[in-house]
């Protein structure tokens, strides 16, 4: 079906939406056969690192993912994840991607909205939707480094000046933790709900447990972004194709097993999550 948007998919939904972060054809792949499985949309999201990583060429690994959304038999929508810069913010629209989050998150209060209100005015003039960050997500290191909470009052200042679309808020999840003992603030996500007109983004998702996540969602957590629950799956499988088969010089038996280790991880954070509230 016709490629998709973040604002449709998000908009649409009952409950929480998936938006997984992809690095490799293989976890694009995944994700899609995933959301086919269990027949709900996703979002495929290309993070700036993932750009690093992909020698610095966003147009590559955009194609193939939207070559895939465009076959998909749900509706799957192309997010840009993480953006610092500018330059990058600017190749979206081009590139395929319906949304953006943009991230000043690191910067101080005055110069977070004054970025971010830049940032959403670009997109919004070239037909994107803008996400933010407002209280910094612990798990990396500089921009994402542990910090406080999201003020609910601050939060609803921070939209209002900025005219974004979306907010990353902080309430207690990690960027890339490996095993799932996150405790999320239950409370703090409802009254950010109530305080703010824009859907709410769970980053760090990957270390929220399924009980937490579907709490999240009922408390009004829409958008729950998740990478590293994909690359964990993926590495556990690979390393285990190689313990059960040391030799062998072809990579394909390695990354199929780990496409379907992230495909079976996918299609149960895709049904946790889209569970609307009670």
């Amino acid at each position: 079906m016709p490629l998709a948007t973040t604002a449709s998919i998000v908009a649409a939904a009952p409950g929480g939406v998936c938006a997984f972060n992809v690095i490799t054809l293989e976890h694009a792949e995944a994700v899609v056969a995933a959301a086919e499985r269990v027949g709900l949309p996703v979002i495929l999201q290309v993070s700036e690192n993932a750009v690093r990583f992909r020698l610095g060429r966003l147009r590559p690994l955009a194609a193939a993912a939207g070559a895939l959304a465009a076959d998909a038999a749900v509706p799957v929508a192309l997010h840009l994840d993480h953006v610092t810069d500018d330059a990058l913010l600017r190749q979206a629209a081009e590139t395929g991607f319906s949304s953006v989050m943009y991230d000043a998150s690191q910067d101080p209060y005055e110069e977070n909205v004054a970025r971010t209100k830049a940032a959403a005015e670009w997109a919004h003039e070239n037909g994107l939707w803008l996400e933010a960050e407002l209280g910094e997500v612990g798990g990396k290191d500089g921009a994402h480094a542990p910090g406080v909470r999201t003020d609910p009052g601050e939060a609803a200042a921070f939209v209002s000046a900025t005219g974004v679309d979306a907010l990353a808020v902080a309430v207690g999840s990690s960027h890339a933790m490996t095993t799932r003992v996150a405790r999320l603030d239950h409370g703090l996500i409802g009254a950010l709900r109530a305080a703010l007109p824009v859907p709410l983004v769970l980053h760090g998702s990957s270390g929220v447990p399924d009980d937490e996540l579907r709490q999240a969602v009922a408390a009004g957590m829409k958008k729950i972004n998740i990478g590293t629950a994909l690359n964990v799956a993926f590495t556990e499988a690979v390393k285990t194709s190689f313990a059960e088969k040391p030799s062998g010089a072809d990579p394909r038996p390695r990354l199929a097993s780990a496409r379907d280790a992230m495909i079976e991880a996918a299609a149960h954070l895709l049904r946790t999550v889209a569970v609307p509230p009670a």
